[in-house]
């Protein structure tokens, strides 16, 4: 049975509150849509209206940015006086695209300016000492960080110490000492009156850009939309508007690096949304940073050439597939760690290895904490020490439970969330034991799984193109402002199969009410045997989404999550069995032998087969599950098995290979031919050439083996080795008196009763053997 990873905390906006119903009204908004605003602290008709129509009026003045005034004027010295100007950047998306915001801001007010963007491996994250002694020693005389600074102090100093000044443009969390800059812009620095906190980098370097033109710089709103949504950063106020204006400008973007990158992605600018960056754009630029030196990033977003752009789009392209391929190959093997058995126990995962490439554990790590849904470590180990990243769940501070073990590190740094961080080698059992105590500490196992706010429950017939266009209204969605999701409860699964390269991802339909909607999960593939065994029993979360296809659109869901509810009775009826079928523990109830000698042995470890034959049978233990594996040829034996057994939930496969009611019984004429055959030929090798004689009488095989066991139980025949002769004036017989013919009667029967009968007719027989209501 699939379990649900997340709580479902379902908000019914299907019946809205009198408080959204009249804003509904005053803002001429449908209902639903005033319900998920009004729940998500949207409380007057302004605020509504203001979420609901984005407009540049919405922008603050980015004089308000501590330090603004002071920045911009020391830049347009710096200008004014033809001083080189470094833009020192980051290597991520973020990074780049804050880069990039400025470096065009400033060629195009005529400054001698150039960037640098830090290699991960070698420089690390941030001002760097030496990076900045060898800019200077080249020319530099300002810096201007972006997407960092705020915690460059040693480097600042250095710079300070040159006598050359630097700019801080940062959104990053402000540590207690701030280092002794020029100017520090940032959104939250304390004390100063700035209206949003939640800018990107991009987002501060796109204010420091508005500052300097004194316009708001429409022309970078495709980069202020890219490395804002790469950030992860609330997607309201200000986010809102950029992301929103800068998917239009992506849609019909000039910019050749930006073309070239998208057509290599498969994106289409008339189907852009935050999603298409998120999970095409920003991920490609992620992967240069990731594996390599991330400046053709800042050349791809900014160059002019065509040919130029084409040619470094490839080499992303190249570079993504490559970040793709490694994450595939080391999560398989951090995945394989988690479950061993000297990790699987743990509420703290450290997974470590060799050789592993250390731009993309974060990635892994994030891949693990979503299999497992514990905090991870992932770490490469070389040379003595282990280096990597960390992700957490949203119960577990990481920053908090590792931040008084630094004697155990020699380098360490995150948030609640996320960590990068350096241990030796011969400190991480130390580490693993400190991370699990830290669990404890902070009641990590008391916490249960991660709670999702669900909009509503939805019928399928509820979910359409109409709807989704509602829903639309409050894109683009992010952190703060998620993407709705709907909980389908009364529908069934169907059409379910593993699909992808390696059949990891699951896609099916639901179906009710005569009505369908197609819905997939990624990395779900797994569970096509369960859903497959009980399509009937599942509920379903996920986001609806537009699915264009060849230029046709179709709704779908994005499943976020699933679970099958237990039910007392499941119908798994089924005519082929398979290994799936046979993992759960439980009691096994087998009514034939031959199906019984086949499969015993096969069932996993805690598992019981029973082979029933009328014997008294004691209960089996509370919540034991207790799987029916084949029809029994009487549905007395299966009523009496089940009063017995008194389980609380019974799967009923009731597996039966060829329907004898379909078969049907043997005719006159076919009985008649048998019997001639039989009066003109004697010592008949039925052992070896049954199928021949089932050929030249044209009688199926299957019937042609039931006649010969009634003709022999009513004495007209025998068979002695194999060997087959008529019986010479043998006593008359009614047919229907032989043991077979009776069994083959009530077997038809018992198939009616069990196999022939509606899903809804099954379950209420075995819940009335069960004295289930």
């Amino acid at each position: 049975m699939i379990a649900a990873q997340y709580r479902w905390n379902i908000k019914d906006v299907n019946q809205p509150s009198k408080e959204a119903l009249k804003l509904a009204e005053e803002t001429q908004t449908p209902p639903i849509i005033a319900q998920i605003l009004v729940n998500r602290g949207y409380r007057t008709a302004e605020a509504i209206q203001a979420f609901l129509n984005p407009g540049p009026e919405q922008l603050h003045d980015p004089n308000l940015l501590h330090d603004m005034a002071k920045g911009v004027e020391r830049i347009e010295d710096a200008i004014s006086q033809e001083q080189q100007i470094t833009i020192y950047g980051d290597y991520d998306a973020d990074g780049v695209t804050s880069t990039s915001i400025l470096y065009e801001t400033l060629n195009e007010m005529g400054a001698k300016v150039n960037y640098y963007i830090p290699n991960r491996f070698t420089d690390g994250y941030g001002p760097n000492v030496a990076a900045f002694q060898k800019l200077i020693a080249a020319g530099t005389q300002l810096f201007v960080t972006v997407d960092n600074g705020v915690a460059g102090n040693d480097a600042i100093a250095a710079a300070n110490e040159a006598g050359v000044d630097v700019v801080v443009t940062d959104h990053h969390e402000l540590p207690q000492d701030l280092p002794d800059a020029y100017a520090i812009i940032h959104p939250r620095y304390p004390g100063a009156e700035y209206p949003f906190g939640g800018l990107s980098g991009a987002g501060v370097a796109f204010k420091v850009a508005q500052a300097l033109r004194e316009e708001i710089p429409q022309d970078l709103l495709d980069l202020a939309a890219i490395g804002t949504v790469a950030d992860l950063v609330p997607l309201i106020d200000e986010n809102r508007v950029l992301v929103y204006y800068g998917l239009q400008l992506l849609a019909q973007d000039e910019r050749p690096g930006l073309q070239a990158l998208m057509q290599g992605a498969g994106l289409k600018p008339a189907e852009l949304t935050e999603q298409s960056i998120g999970f095409g754009i920003a991920p490609r630029l992620n992967a240069l940073g990731r594996l390599d030196d991330a400046s053709p990033a800042v050349e791809l977003l900014t160059t002019l050439d065509d040919t130029q752009a084409t040619a470094l789009a490839k080499d992303t392209e190249a570079k993504n597939r490559h970040r793709q391929d490694l994450v595939k190959t080391i999560s398989a093997a951090a995945l394989a760690q988690a479950a061993d058995a000297d990790h699987s126990q743990r509420p703290t995962l450290i997974i470590s290895g060799h050789d592993w490439h250390e731009g993309v554990l974060g990635i892994v790590a994030s891949k693990v904490v979503e299999t497992t849904g514990k905090p991870t470590l992932v770490v490469n180990i070389q040379d003595g020490r282990a280096k990597g990243s960390g992700r957490s769940v949203d119960a577990f501070n990481l920053f908090t439970a590792l931040d008084g073990h630094r004697d155990l590190m020699t380098a360490f740094g995150g948030h609640h969330m996320a960590v990068g961080l350096t241990v030796p080698e011969d400190q991480l059992g130390a580490l693993a034991d400190a991370l699990d105590a830290e669990a404890v500490t902070q009641k990590l196992t008391e916490s249960g799984p991660s709670e999702l706010v669900v909009a509503a429950a939805l019928s399928v017939k509820d979910a359409t193109m109409d709807f989704y266009h509602q829903l639309a209204k409050l894109a683009p969605f992010g952190p703060d402002n998620p993407q709705p999701l709907f909980a389908f409860k009364s529908a069934a699964v169907t059409q379910v199969k593993a699909i992808g390269q390696d059949h990891s991802h699951l896609k099916f339909q639901l179906a009710q009410d005569h009505q369908q909607l197609n819905a997939i999960q990624f990395g779900a593939g797994k569970n096509v045997p369960a859903l497959t065994a009980d399509p009937e029993a599942v509920e379903v979360l996920g986001a609806i989404e537009d699915n264009v296809w060849q230029g046709r659109h179709s709704l779908q869901v994005m499943v976020k999550d699933l679970k099958q509810v237990a039910r007392p009775v499941v119908d798994a009826r089924t005519t082929q069995l398979h290994q799936a079928m046979f993992q759960a523990f439980g009691v096994y109830v087998f009514f034939h032998r031959n199906i019984y000698q086949q499969l015993a042995g096969q069932l996993p470890t805690g598992a019981n087969a029973l082979l029933f034959d009328g014997s008294a049978q004691q209960p089996v233990a509370a919540d034991t599950p207790v799987f029916i594996v084949d029809c029994p040829d009487d549905t007395a034996d299966l009523t009496s098995v089940l009063q017995q057994l008194k389980p609380t939930q019974v799967t009923a496969y009731l597996y039966k290979k060829e329907s004898l009611s379909q078969l049907g019984m043997p005719t006159r004429p076919q009985y008649a031919k048998l019997f001639k055959f039989i009066a003109t030929h004697q010592q008949v090798d039925i052992g070896h050439q049954l199928d021949q004689l089932a050929t030249f009488l044209q009688i199926p095989r299957t019937q042609l083996v039931f006649m010969i066991q009634v003709f022999f139980e009513c004495g007209f025949i025998t068979i002695d080795h194999g060997i087959m002769n008529g019986v010479a004036h043998p006593e008359h017989k009614d047919l229907a008196s032989a043991p077979s013919y009776q069994l083959r009667q009530q077997q038809m029967q018992t198939e009616k009763e069990l196999l022939a009968c509606p899903t809804v007719a099954l379950l209420q027989r075995l819940q009335a053997s069960l004295d289930l209501k």
